[in-house]
């Protein structure tokens, strides 16, 4: 069964072993890909108020980052003209597009919690009952 969308070009299968999709599909969901593309939802912003909003992030992991997001055009970095020079990050238009889709994702994360949160609790009763039947 194919995973492309109804009217997707058909050169791109994400579940493929070599198809660039899969790797911008790396890109954006991997530790750090979707945080840093909600962040930049905000608007343009420094590398540094980048960093500080996601925590946790080191700047060799934002810089790689930040790097592949503009090779795929999904971030763009400007550079303004002066001194001290000021560079920023903003979504491009199709970044912007699956920014957005992230959004609903974790909007529907935050609304789901309560049942995860139970299911958690729930597993790890059971697996502490197992356990303790099993010396």
């Amino acid at each position: 069964m194919s995973t492309r969308p109804a009217g997707a070009a058909p050169p791109f299968e994400v579940t493929a072993r070599g198809c660039e999709s899969r790797i911008v599909l790396d890109h954006v969901t991997g530790r750090w890909g979707t945080l840093i593309l909600l962040v930049l939802h905000e608007g343009p912003k420094r590398f540094s108020e980048i960093r500080r909003a996601v925590e946790g992030i080191n700047e060799k992991a934002l810089a790689q980052n930040l790097r592949q997001f503009e090779r795929d055009g999904l971030v763009a970095r400007l550079a303004s003209d002066g001194y001290p020079s000021r560079v920023e990050y903003r979504l491009t238009e199709t970044g912007a597009g699956i920014e957005s889709r992230l959004r609903e994702l974790v909007a529907d994360l935050y609304a789901a919690m309560p049942a995860v949160l139970a299911a958690q609790a729930a597993y790890d009763a059971g697996r502490a009952e197992t356990s303790s039947q099993h010396p």
